[in-house]
Formats: structure tokens, C-alpha cells, sequence
């Protein structure tokens, strides 16, 4: 097994390995039950109190890599036995309380929860927990810094405020908020949150395909180079086919097309959101409803690279693969147009090679060598906006853009209120305006499904799509596949 940054991935592996393993041999009836004894085989435990617990922990980790219940519209789930229910004051004051005099914190604080008691030989401030109401005032205001606020990491990263402490203490997701964006699914430390699988679902396409006459793709987003290093991506195509896979495709490809449409989209608009981030989307739809109308109607570069191969090969059936979570809620809802049949993330490929004794690094290279290093460097923040801006002067366009890259949530929702207040005040411009919206910090390269989250991911990123050469957008895009290139399955070779 690979070796991981974390525990939690080291169990989701296995989970999924073992998932894996009994759908290619059709025994999830009869072997399913075994997997949590499998896993964790005692006597004692491991990373819980006892064995029993995280037994009870792989067999709700197995039901969501069965995909959970159907039921349940969320896409990002929560495992009750699992969370630790983190007892955490949201505000506290610590040892670096002087007792000043100013009090600035007491004269701040809208429900009088703070008074200044005697400490020994000093004066410091008490906060009353009944009256807080978590405002973050005090911590603005105290000189020392010594009031700090404290959250629980799922909800501190959870921008939309879809995570919150319920009843029981224990974490509760408001599916009208979430955007799957599955930062949570990484910022629990505990491993009690965890996204749905198709895993199953891949596995039976791929066993039907011969039967059913039809052929299986993979896309690749273009986050996936570096990722399963040392193996090359050429390995990683190996691989793929020979878990059953008809061919490869980048979905860069598709990117260069998304590039060359939303460029023609902005000229004739004059202000665009990027459409290519699902959550992104998501988000504004429900939290900036009035400007859901500057959403860019170019399709997002996987449902591009799906489209242009169910153009080329009319028994195709496409899988996405990359590091985003919302990409698989995008597929579960049906807004990928039909161009989409399953969508995994890295996290789950890899069990996939385990589960057959794939061992990439032995493997020979097929080449995969399709897109513009434009289309490549979506994967990143600033990427979209720079490829926006190359089609536009391939274009011939000499209208100034100003383009904002938003890398993550929190400074995605800073410059949509940006944009509201100039709308708002009629503000008007001549200038081709363009935000980049992208849902993880970093963008893509830094998604929740991802196998190696390091400031390394871009840098990968940046040398494959030099590896692109002088490929530019417009043409990389008209040219595409040729169906015959698409129908060998060879990658043109």
C-alpha cells in the first residue's frame, strides 16, 4: 500500500481495496460482512477505545463505498460512531490575559458575557459560555491577542456554514448549504466525514462492457500529473486499460474547448463567472442567487471532453477522474448533459490498481499527448483566467480584462460581494470583467480527493504543461479527435 500523509486516507484505502476486490469477483453478497473483521483484525485496537468501535467505522465507511443510501440526497456524509464530537469553547481566554485596564474586550461584547474578575495577584477576563454568542469581537479587540477563537475543524473550513454542532454534539451537514466541496471530508482529523462512492458502479461498467457492446473512457484531469509517482502518467494509461478501459483522454482537451467557447461567451458578454468548478457554482446559485445570471453557459472542460468523445464514438461511455468530490455530485444530479456516465477521484483509482495487483512502475508507457499546456494549467489557481485571456487574443479581441482568480470559497465570496456592490452602485466599464472561481485553496491541484496534497501538486502541473510545447488554444481545441483515433483506443499510436 501506498504510503499516505494520514491515517484516514490509509483506511479509506483499504476500505475501497477490499469494496473493489469483491466486485470484480461479484461477492459483495457474500463476503461483504467480512471486510470490517478483515481490516481490523484485533485483539486490540488500533485508533479507537476498542476494536469493536472501528469495526463499526469500516462497516459505515463500507456502506458509503457502496455508495450509500440512495435515500440520502447528500453527497458528503457524516459518520455518527466515527466523530469524536470535539469539545471545543469557541471563545476562550487565555494565560495572556493582563487584566488591563482599557477592558476593550468587556466594552465590545454585545451580550455583557465578559467581566474582569481577581486571578490571584491579577485581574483577568471571564467569559460566561450561557451569554456568548461566538461573535469574535473580544478577539478583534483584545491588544494581546489573548482571547482566541476556537472551531472545530470541519466547520472551520465549511465557508458555506453547511457544518454544524447538533444535538448530540456530533457533526450534522445541512444538505441546502453544502456544495460538496469536500474540504471537511480532509479537515476531520477523526475520519467521520466521508464522500459516497461510485466505486461499485465503475467496476460493473467495466465487467459489461464486452457484453453490453459498448467502450469505456477515462478522462484525466490534468491534476493528476505527479500524483501517482513514481509511476509516469504513460504507466498510468497502461494501467487503466488494462483494467478494462478502451482508452484515455485528458481532460486539458477539453479544457483548451472550454477556453476557446468562454472566451467568445466574455467578448459578447462583457462579465463572466467561470463555470468550470461545480462547488463554485453551487455556491452562487445559493448564496449569490442575483448573480447566478453571469455564470458562464460554456460547459465545464469534463462535460466538454465527454461530449466531444460521445461525438466521436457513439458507444462511448466516459468516466471523469480527478481530485474533486463536486464533480461527483455534478454527475449525480444529471447536469452533465449525458456526457458523464461515472466520476471517481484519485483516492478511488488507486484501490482500483490494488485491487487487481496492478503495479504501474512495471508497466510500459502509452503515450497520452493531447491539449495545450493552457488547457493543462486549469488545474490551478489562476489557470482558467490565463487561458481565458490567451483565447481572447487568439481571438484577436483588444478590449483590456481584468480577471480575478479566486483560490478557495472565502476569497471566492469576497469578490462576489465585490461584484454585487458594483452592480448595485451601476458601476459600468468598458472592460471585459472575469472571475475565476475555484473552490479549493489552490485550485484543483489541492482538491479533496487528491493523493498527495503538497505545494509540489502545481509545480507538477506547470511541468506538464510546458511538455504541451507551443500548442495554442483555438487550434488544439477544433482539432480534437479524429474518430478514428478515438475508435482505436491507442492514443494514435
Amino acid at each position: 500500500m501506498r504510503k499516505y500523509e494520514t491515517t484516514v486516507q490509509e483506511i479509506k484505502d483499504q476500505v475501497l481495496t477490499e469494496v473493489a476486490a469483491l466486485a470484480w469477483e461479484d461477492k459483495l453478497g457474500s463476503d461483504l460482512l467480512s471486510i470490517p473483521e478483515k481490516i481490523i483484525p484485533g485483539p486490540d485496537p488500533k485508533t479507537r477505545c476498542c476494536i469493536y468501535k472501528e469495526r463499526a467505522i469500516i462497516s459505515d465507511r463500507t456502506k458509503l463505498a457502496l455508495g450509500g443510501e440512495k435515500s440520502n440526497p447528500a453527497l458528503v456524509e457524516v459518520l455518527p460512531v466515527a466523530c469524536d464530537e470535539c469539545p471545543v469553547t469557541e471563545i476562550e481566554v487565555g494565560n495572556a490575559c493582563r487584566g488591563c485596564l482599557a477592558t476593550r474586550c468587556l466594552h465590545v461584547c454585545p451580550k455583557d458575557a465578559i467581566t474582569i474578575v481577581q486571578h490571584g495577584h491579577h485581574r483577568r477576563a471571564v467569559i460566561d459560555h450561557d451569554k456568548c454568542i461566538a461573535c469574535g469581537r473580544c478577539v478583534a479587540a483584545c491588544s494581546y491577542g489573548a482571547i482566541e477563537k476556537h472551531q472545530r475543524p470541519c466547520e472551520r473550513g465549511c465557508v458555506p456554514g453547511a457544518i454544524s454542532k447538533g444535538e448530540d454534539k456530533k457533526a450534522n451537514i445541512d444538505v441546502n448549504k453544502c456544495v460538496s466541496c469536500g474540504v471537511c471530508t480532509y479537515q476531520c482529523p477523526f475520519g467521520a466525514i466521508m464522500d459516497k462512492s461510485y466505486i461499485v458502479d465503475l467496476v460493473q461498467m467495466l465487467k459489461g462492457a464486452q457484453r453490453w457492446d459498448f467502450r469505456v473512457y477515462a478522462v484525466l484531469a490534468p491534476s493528476i500529473a505527479g500524483q501517482f509517482a513514481p509511476a509516469t502518467l504513460g504507466q498510468l494509461v497502461t494501467g487503466l486499460k488494462m483494467l478494462g478501459f478502451h482508452d484515455v483522454a485528458e481532460v486539458a482537451l477539453g479544457a483548451d474547448m472550454t477556453a476557446a467557447a468562454e472566451s467568445g461567451e466574455l467578448m459578447e458578454k462583457g462579465r463572466l463567472l467561470s463555470s468550470c468548478c461545480p462547488a463554485f457554482v453551487d455556491y452562487v446559485e445559493k448564496n449569490f442567487p442575483d448573480l447566478a445570471e453571469y455564470i458562464s453557459h460554456t460547459p465545464s472542460p469534463m462535460v466538454m471532453i465527454g461530449q466531444h468523445l460521445k461525438e466521436q464514438d457513439p458507444r462511448a461511455r466516459v468516466v471523469f477522474v480527478g481530485p474533486c468530490v463536486a464533480k461527483k455530485k455534478e454527475f449525480q444530479l444529471g447536469k452533465t448533459m449525458g456526457a458523464i456516465d461515472c466520476a471517481i477521484t484519485f483516492e478511488e483509482l488507486y484501490p482500483l490498481f490494488q485491487s487487481k495487483g496492478i503495479e504501474l512502475e512495471s508497466l510500459e508507457e502509452t503515450p497520452l499527448d493531447e491539449a495545450s499546456g493552457f488547457g493543462r494549467s486549469f488545474a490551478h489557481s489562476g489557470g482558467v483566467a490565463a487561458a481565458v485571456a490567451q483565447g481572447l487574443s487568439e481571438r484577436g479581441c483588444e478590449k483590456k480584462l481584468v480577471s480575478v482568480p479566486c483560490s478557495g470559497l472565502a476569497a471566492c465570496k469576497v469578490e462576489l460581494l465585490k461584484l454585487r456592490a458594483a452592480l448595485k452602485n451601476g458601476t459600468e466599464s468598458d472592460v471585459l470583467s472575469f472571475i475565476e472561481g475555484m473552490a479549493c485553496e489552490g485550485g484543483c491541484v489541492q482538491g479533496p480527493g487528491i493523493l498527495i496534497r503538497s505545494p509540489r501538486n502545481a509545480t507538477d502541473v506547470d511541468k506538464h504543461a510546458k511538455e504541451a510545447g507551443e500548442r495554442t488554444i483555438i487550434a488544439t481545441a477544433q482539432s480534437g479527435r479524429t474518430k478514428e483515433k478515438t475508435a482505436a483506443g491507442t492514443n494514435g499510436k
